[in-house]
Parts: C-alpha cells; sequence; structure tokens
C-alpha cells in the first residue's frame, strides 16, 4: 500500500492563520503597550517575558498548523516545523480521539497513544467541529494502517 499524508488542507491552513494572527496581534499589542508604559529594569523584563511567549506562540502555531504525519508500512514519520521523528507500529497502544474544553470552545485531536511512553498528538488534526468528517477519515486511516501493521 502506498503511503499516506496526513495534515491540514490549504483551506484549513488559511482558517487557522487567521485565528492565530489575531491572537499574535493582540500578544503584539500587550507587548506594545507594556514597553510604553515600563518603568525600570522591572518593566522591561516583564516586556522580555512577553516576548520569549510570544515567539513560542508563533513557532508553536506554524508547527501546528503545517504539521503533517507520513503513515508507512513500518509506522508513523511526524513532520513538525522543528523536528522530524519515527514511531514502529509495534510501539502504538491506540489512537484515540481527545476533546479539550477551552474558553474558545471544544477542540478535538487524535493522539497517538505509545507503549510505556507519553502519547504524542497527531499534526493536523485539531479541530473545533463537533461532528467533523475530515477528523473521522484521518482517525479511521490511521486505525486501519496501525491493526493491518500489527497482523489485527
Amino acid at each position: 500500500m502506498p503511503d499516506v499524508w496526513i495534515g491540514f488542507s490549504p483551506e484549513d491552513r488559511r482558517r487557522y492563520w487567521w485565528r492565530n494572527g489575531i491572537v499574535t496581534f493582540a500578544l503584539a499589542g500587550v507587548m506594545v503597550a507594556m514597553s510604553l508604559s515600563a518603568q525600570g529594569s522591572v518593566g522591561w523584563w516583564l516586556v522580555g517575558v512577553f516576548g520569549v511567549l510570544w515567539v513560542a506562540v508563533v513557532f508553536s502555531a506554524i508547527s501546528s498548523i503545517y504539521g503533517r504525519v507520513l503513515i508507512t508500512a513500518t509506522g508513523l514519520e511526524f513532520h513538525t516545523f522543528l523536528r522530524k521523528r519515527s514511531i514502529p507500529w509495534s510501539e502504538v497502544a491506540d489512537i484515540e480521539r481527545r476533546s479539550r474544553v477551552l474558553r474558545s470552545g471544544i477542540w478535538w485531536d487524535l493522539r497517538v497513544v505509545r507503549v510505556n511512553r507519553r502519547p504524542l498528538t497527531v499534526p493536523g488534526t485539531f479541530t473545533n467541529r463537533a461532528w467533523d468528517a475530515e477528523l473521522e477519515r484521518k482517525q479511521a486511516v490511521i486505525q486501519e494502517r496501525w491493526s493491518r501493521a500489527i497482523g489485527g
């Protein structure tokens, strides 16, 4: 069977760029306001902390938007902004759909539960749509390949 890529479509990337752009703009506004009202070294220290936080948010957004997973016969290859990681099928214990409640609503994503290790979130799978057919399709593809690889 040919290898399969799991990730966001161009439309989804564009939509998440807009959402992350608003958050980035808000953090930049807070940093500008703090720098204008900074008095002494303590104020500038806070501006530096927000600057580091801002950079972390931007890198996390880029990694989550452009991250993809290659599903092969031997396992999963995670390709993110800063890292490439391979997980063999023998290390996978489950593929689960996780929901998180945030102020902006309920978000769902897929996670690879590994044997005796911490779970990994599958890039390119988070959504805020309750019944997202694309998320269901991605989960079905991963589970089907996993069951074939382990002989189940």
